[in-house]
This record gives C-alpha cells, sequence and structure tokens, in this order.
C-alpha cells in the first residue's frame, strides 16, 4: 500500500470521529489538507511538524483566561499513526533521491593472507547522521523494510564493479526478501555473476518461512550463490536449521573472538567451532578483529578468514578496493600499530 493511500486512509478515518475532544484536531487537520489539495501525506505532515513546534508554547502557556489559548491535545493513536506517516515519507524520500552509498569492508584468508571477499555496508546520506541500523529499523517498522533492502542491494551491486574481480561479494539481507520476487529480478539486472554473491543472513529464519525461503533460494544455491549466517542464533531450532541449512560461511563475532589469544576460555570456543565447522562442511569468518595476537591466535586454530579494523575498514572509495589485490602483512601490521597507537579498540564497534 502506498504512503498516499494509507495517509487518505487515516485523515478519512481521523476526520469520521465524533469525539468532541478531537474537534480542535479535526479542524486543524482539515485546515491543512485545504492548503496541500491531493496530497494528504504534506498535510498529514504539515499539521505534525506545526503541532510540535507549538508544543513549547503549549507547555508554557499561561493559565485559562488569558489572551492565549492551549491547543488541543493530540490523541495517542492519532500521534502514532502520524509518526507513522513521517517515518513513511522519510523513507520514500531516501529511496527517491537514492541518498544511500555503499562502502566495502575486506575479508582476508587468514591461511594465505589475501582478500577473498569484501562485506557491502550501506551509508546513508542524512541531516541526522543516523546510523544504516536505525535507517532499516525504522523503514521495517513501516512496512518498507523489503523497499530499503533492495534498495541497498542493488547500490551494492552496482558499487561491485568496482571490486577486484577475483572477490566474492557478501549482502546482508534478511530472510523475508529472500522469499520476495525481487530477488530473482534483482540477479537478472545486475552485472555482479550469481557465482560471486555471497547472501548474508541478518536474522534467524522461522519455521513458518523455513520451506518458502529454500524453495526460493535453492534455484540460485545451483547457480553458484552461497550463503551466510553468523552465530548469534542461540536456540536449538535455529542450530538444526542451520545444519539443514548447509551454509557456505559462518561467521563468528567479538563474543567469540575477543581476548582468544589471551583467555584459555574464548580459545576454547574458538576451537569447538572450529571444530564444529569442519564437521557440518562450512567455513568460518572471524569478524571485529582488532588485534595482531587476535589474527595469530585465529590463524593458528585454523579459522579460514577474518575481517575488522585491524585488516581493513569500510570503504567508499575505488581506490582503497584496488589495493586489495595486496597480501596481507601481519608483522608490517604490528609495527604501524606500534608506530601510531591504534591497537585500542575504536569506537562504534567493528564494521
Amino acid at each position: 500500500m502506498s504512503v498516499r493511500v494509507q495517509a487518505w486512509g487515516i485523515i478519512a478515518g481521523v476526520l469520521a470521529d465524533t469525539d468532541p475532544s478531537g474537534a480542535g484536531v479535526r479542524q486543524r487537520l482539515s485546515r491543512s489538507l485545504e492548503e496541500n489539495p491531493g496530497v494528504p501525506e504534506r498535510a498529514l505532515l504539515e499539521y505534525l511538524m506545526e503541532s510540535r513546534r507549538d508544543e513549547p508554547r503549549s507547555r508554557h502557556a499561561p493559565e485559562a483566561g488569558t489572551a492565549h489559548r492551549a491547543l488541543p491535545v493530540i490523541p495517542p493513536k492519532l500521534a502514532e499513526q502520524m509518526d507513522a506517516i513521517r517515518s513513511m515519507s522519510r523513507i520514500s524520500a531516501l529511496l527517491q533521491s537514492r541518498m544511500l552509498m555503499t562502502a566495502f569492508q575486506p575479508i582476508y584468508g587468514l591461511n594465505d593472507k589475501s582478500v577473498v571477499g569484501a562485506e557491502a555496508l550501506s551509508r546513508f546520506v542524512s541531516d541526522d547522521g543516523a546510523a544504516a541500523e536505525l535507517w532499516f529499523a525504522e523503514a521495517a517498522s513501516v512496512g518498507l523494510g523489503a523497499n530499503l533492502e533492495f534498495a541497498a542491494l542493488g547500490s551494492a551491486a552496482a558499487a561491485a564493479r568496482d571490486l577486484p574481480e577475483h572477490l566474492y561479494v557478501s549482502l546482508n539481507i534478511s530472510p523475508m526478501s529472500c522469499i520476495d520476487p525481487r530477488l530473482p529480478e534483482l540477479f537478472e539486472h545486475i552485472d555482479l555473476p550469481v557465482n560471486r554473491v555471497v547472501l548474508e543472513l541478518t536474522e534467524d529464519i522461522s519455521d513458518a518461512e523455513y520451506l518458502q525461503f529454500m524453495t526460493a533460494i535453492n534455484p540460485f544455491r545451483e547457480r553458484g550463490l552461497r550463503i551466510a549466517i553468523d552465530d548469534t542464533q542461540p536456540s536449538a531450532g535455529a542450530l538444526s536449521r542451520m545444519i539443514h541449512l548447509q551454509p557456505d560461511f559462518l561467521k563468528v563475532g567479538r563474543n567469540v573472538i575477543s581476548g582468544v589469544d589471551t583467555d584459555e576460555v574464548q580459545r576454547a570456543l574458538a576451537a569447538c567451532l572450529v571444530d564444529f565447522a569442519a564437521q557440518v562442511g562450512t567455513s568460518l569468518v572471524a569478524e571485529g578483529i582488532e588485534t595482531p595476537g587476535e589474527l595469530k591466535a585465529l590463524t593458528e586454530l585454523g579459522i579460514h578468514a577474518g575481517q575488522g579494523y585491524l585488516l581493513g575498514r569500510p570503504s567508499v572509495r575505488p581506490q582503497d578496493w584496488a589495493g586489495w589485490n595486496t597480501r596481507l602483512d601481519p608483522d608490517g601490521l604490528k609495527r604501524q600499530l606500534a608506530a601510531d597507537g591504534s591497537g585500542m579498540r575504536p569506537a562504534g564497534g567493528t564494521s
């Protein structure tokens, strides 16, 4: 359903209400609608912005009987609906203006110390500087999550043309978007070969979605598509589904690799995952590698690949991506960290 249709539905519901306490709201909303003929979503937004601009004055308004009159209170349900319309308009404007970019972060093969792939990470051009996960969460809350996901996927696939051709490209996607008919359309219209694509699932696959997911994704796996999942799914059911899915990559994060070079328990946990991956036939990828000690320990344990600030930060610059043909120099990294004092964990996480 489009933003405009939903806006008309909300306006019709509000204006049809006969509750006397909402008379002021209906009057002001009607006036805003008259000022924006044929554009109901703008009428709702302008009314909301006007009301919020006036809120500080209404909170400090003089007592009744003075020249100032307090604004009518917005019913909670209406306020919630109008917030949703504002979010839908923000996301729709973002999609129309294509104000998103793709950063890639290198993924190194730890045995031969060379870049084997790159993870695509969305970066949004916005005034408020909101993080990518906030944009995706806001889009999902108003039913536009898949729209934003496919815009990000298209952006990443287009940007991947400038990556070295031997690298695989890891694209973050929800299981529901894998079921979406736009996924086959995406693969039909991008230059990126399917056998270079890794779909990194951002959520667990529910029981209700599992068969539909497998039906949708198997034809692409037969053409070379690969699947990656992370280790954050705690339930036995999720573990069972993961084994039956037979992912190509299992990604492990800071909860596993933090202190793996100094903590015996962490090292034992990582070793168990190495054995588990070998048993189910998947490759382990360590995320968030931050110190030379962690890199050395993970390599010794047999982790296949890794990424993190130590190995390379996300970049939107093709000239940086072109340099990913060079081999990793762990001793050089250690010397660099010692020289510039950057061995501390970076603020804001590892991706």
